[in-house]
Parts: C-alpha cells; sequence; structure tokens
C-alpha cells in the first residue's frame, strides 16, 4: 500500500505491506536510526515520536495509520552544535547514560513540557512513566527536564 506522510519536514511516499509499523518505516525505509525499538509491546517507550504534535510510540502505530500526517523524530528536532533545548538539557543535567532510551525520552518529555502545564518533579516522574530507563535512577532525566521547561 502507498503511504504518504511527512517526516522532519520533508515528504515521504513510500510503497509498504500493510502491516508495516511506523518505526519499521522510520527506522528501515527512511534510515532515521534515532528511533530504537527496544521491546516491540509498547513498553520502553524507546521508539516515541512525534505525530501530529503528539508523542506515541511508533512501534504501535501502523505506517498506514500515519497516512497525510506530520512525524519528528529525534533527528527533525536539533542538530549538532544547535541542539534542542531539551537535548541541551540531557546534556547539561547528565540526563542519560548508555543513551538507549534517550531519543525517546526527550521526545516524550518535549511533549510533555508542551502539554502538561506547570511542572514539578512528581508530574515529570508520572509525565515520563512510559519511558523506561535501565541505567540510571532518573533523577537527572528529571532535573533535565524541569531545567528544559524554564528554556521553553
Amino acid at each position: 500500500m502507498k503511504v504518504s506522510l511527512t517526516v522532519n519536514e520533508r515528504p515521504v511516499e513510500a510503497d509498504l505491506p500493510a502491516n508495516t509499523l511506523l518505526s519499521d518505516l522510520i527506522r528501515g525505509h527512511l534510515g532515521l536510526t534515532g528511533t530504537h525499538v527496544g521491546c516491540d509491546t509498547s513498553q520502553c517507550g524507546a521508539c516515541t515520536v512525534h505525530l501530529n504534535g503528539r508523542a506515541v510510540k511508533s512501534c504501535t502505530i501502523l505506517a498506514a495509520q500515519a497516512q497525510g500526517a506530520a512525524v519528528t523524530t529525534i533527528e527533525g528536532i536539533g542538530a549538532p552544535g544547535n541542539l534542542h533545548p531539551m537535548q541541551a538539557a540531557f546534556q547539561d543535567a547528565h540526563g542519560l547514560q548508555c543513551g538507549f532510551c534517550t531519543p525517546g525520552m526527550i521526545m516524550a518529555a518535549i511533549d510533555l513540557v508542551q502539554n502538561a502545564g506547570p511542572l514539578d518533579e512528581t508530574k515529570v516522574r508520572e509525565g515520563l512513566e512510559g519511558n523506561l530507563c535501565r541505567c540510571t535512577g532518573y533523577h537527572n532525566i528529571v532535573k533535565a527536564v524541569l531545567s528544559a521547561a524554564e528554556r521553553l
């Protein structure tokens, strides 16, 4: 089936099997490997992207469901030397260790800051509970999100 959408502000058309996941389109067909797939069951959040401005787990959405949509991946929010404020906050607060969860965590955190209203530590922890990090105790991730919230 043909799918047309916008990924990181660029038009994309692909002829895909009907059961192709959005994460597979992003990684396999477009080569945007910053979107990680950690569990294939929507438990970890490593595959989080923005779909029409809202954070979604791309391993739970068929590419066909994104027909006509705008998708933003981690590659679409900043660049070396010009980091998104959330990326800079994660770097400054040491909000990452191995980095596997970081792209999904950052995409979820941006959505949280943009849509959750005033944040405190509890709201950040609750807002990110669908994104798992196996390396940290989340303390620096929470610090990073709160810092970025001030910048945004």
